[in-house]
């Protein structure tokens, strides 16, 4: 139908803002902060939308969503089809529309944000994702003839699940196998509820079962079954290892033996997926952050998810420890400005040196240090130092550690032909995914360490891709 807007009048509309739960009573309850778009809001902001000849919007997208088009789809009204529109190269809209860095992405792309606020395309998939749901009539494709081949997917987080929608659509036979109870991955046992309730995930999973994928939990790849026995005595023409990288790291600190240090990843596991938030029905609970003192140590997004956890499992203050300042803070702005509304208490430019623990062994304190920045390190960063004379105890009960993660080494140690680097991740070609071993492709996080859902999903969709022609040609 086209934009009756002259490009100076879309300009002039202000960005659409998403509504948000009330700060104060999100911050003592589990129910998602932002609450969606409605229809007419969702098509204000679709004719923001300079409907540019060359969308440089879409080269910020690591899926290759066609933005343009599900954009105008939107603004004409016709909300299925700009959904199946999006799910023509996601099949997680829902997902991505909640937790995808936009600002970062796409919208940090778009032409708008040149001189006035970029279009709200992260709003917008979410506002298509949800219509679907709620009317009930998502828009799956067409799955063509089997084509014989069989392919297997270690792992079901957004690398796994993306890449399974794919190969599904191409016609091969996919089994996903889950090492945990629950289909998801990261998406379901790393972040909480309030930023992506779990029905979310179900139902996009069921979306994928329901085009023929089929997925089989409790399935620890490496110890239940290798790599080898999955293509040579049950017949998978092709693996990919989809496993994350979800090793903790911890700060190799006096005092992180003490009872009430966890890593990030056991806090919001428990929490996620263990119902830890109860301890009368949980047999895996957290210990009761219930008028106690809590501090995170970390700065980005993970932080700001076990720290926002904390602060709804009622902890009495809720410390984020962060040793550079706000301006080096990986996390999304987003998840900055929410925690801040929700009472989480900043403690930058600070770093722990040891924890204190009393006679019976329980976290009573952590030592720190206030710093300073430097010259800019490796990572573009402002370098932090130790500021002289400046130690000081911050009380408390609980310590929760989310300075990033690493590789799992099960796949890779019961598969003795599958090359690793030295920091144990899965060497695999940059533009096809291919590993050392044939037949076997490795993507996301166990090839490049941690990143965001969606770049995640991007290399779901190479691997998916690389896997087709090689099942297609036979050739490695």
């Amino acid at each position: 139908m086209g934009n009756e807007l002259k490009p100076k009048e879309r300009m002039a509309i202000a960005r659409t803002e998403m509504p948000e739960h009330d700060a104060t009573e999100r911050a003592t309850c589990f129910t998602e902060v932002n609450l969606g778009l409605e229809a007419t809001a969702a098509a204000q902001e679709a004719k923001r939308c300079l409907e540019c000849a060359q969308p440089v919007c879409m080269h910020g997208c690591p899926v290759g969503v066609k933005i343009d088009e599900f954009v105008q789809l939107v603004h004409d009204g016709d909300y299925l089809a700009a959904a199946a529109k999006i799910r023509e190269d996601n099949v997680l809209p829902a997902i991505t529309g909640r937790v995808c860095p936009q600002e970062n992405q796409c919208e940090g792309k778009c032409v708008l944000g040149k001189k006035h606020d970029a279009l709200a395309i992260g709003h917008l998939e979410r506002f298509v994702a949800d219509y679907e749901r709620h009317i009930g009539r998502t828009g799956l494709p067409e799955i063509p003839p089997p084509t014989g081949k069989k392919v297997a997917i270690v792992g079901s987080g957004p690398t796994g699940l993306s890449a399974a929608g794919d190969l599904i659509q191409r016609g091969h036979a996919v089994t996903v196998f889950e090492a945990l109870h629950e289909i998801g991955g990261v998406l379901v046992y790393g972040i909480p509820e309030f930023r992506l309730p779990k029905k979310i995930v179900r139902e996009e999973v069921e979306n994928l079962a329901k085009m023929g994928v089929d997925f089989q939990a409790n399935v620890v790849v490496g110890q239940t079954v290798t790599i080898d026995e999955l293509m040579e005595e049950e017949g998978y023409n092709a693996v990919l290892v989809a496993t994350g990288a979800g090793l903790p790291h911890f700060m190799d600190l006096p005092g992180e033996h003490l009872k009430g240090v966890y890593s990030a990843n056991e806090f919001l596991t428990r929490v996620n997926l263990m119902k830890a938030y109860n301890p009368d029905k949980s047999d895996q609970p957290v210990y009761d952050c219930r008028r106690r003192n809590v501090a995170v140590f970390g700065g980005a997004n993970t932080a700001m998810d076990a720290v926002r956890t904390a602060k709804r499992l009622g902890a009495k203050n809720a410390y984020l420890v962060y040793r550079r300042s706000d301006e080096e803070m990986p996390a999304r702005a987003e998840e900055v400005k929410h925690a801040r509304e929700e009472g989480v208490e900043f403690r930058t430019l600070t770093s722990p040196v040891e924890f204190i623990g009393d006679d019976d062994g329980w976290l009573t304190a952590a030592k720190c240090l206030r710093m300073e920045l430097g010259e800019p390190d490796a990572s573009g960063r402002r370098r932090p130092a130790p500021v002289e004379g400046s130690e000081h105890d911050l009380p408390i009960d609980l310590a929760i550690i989310a300075i990033g993660t690493r590789a799992n080494p099960l796949v890779q140690s019961t598969t003795p032909d599958l090359a690793t680097t030295d920091r144990g991740y899965i060497k695999a070609d940059d533009d096809s995914l291919r590993t050392s071993k044939q037949g076997v492709f490795a993507g996301g996080d166990i090839v490049t360490g941690a990143a965001t859902v969606i770049l995640a999903m991007g290399a779901g969709r190479t691997a998916a891709k690389s896997m087709h022609e090689y099942l297609t040609t036979g050739t490695w």
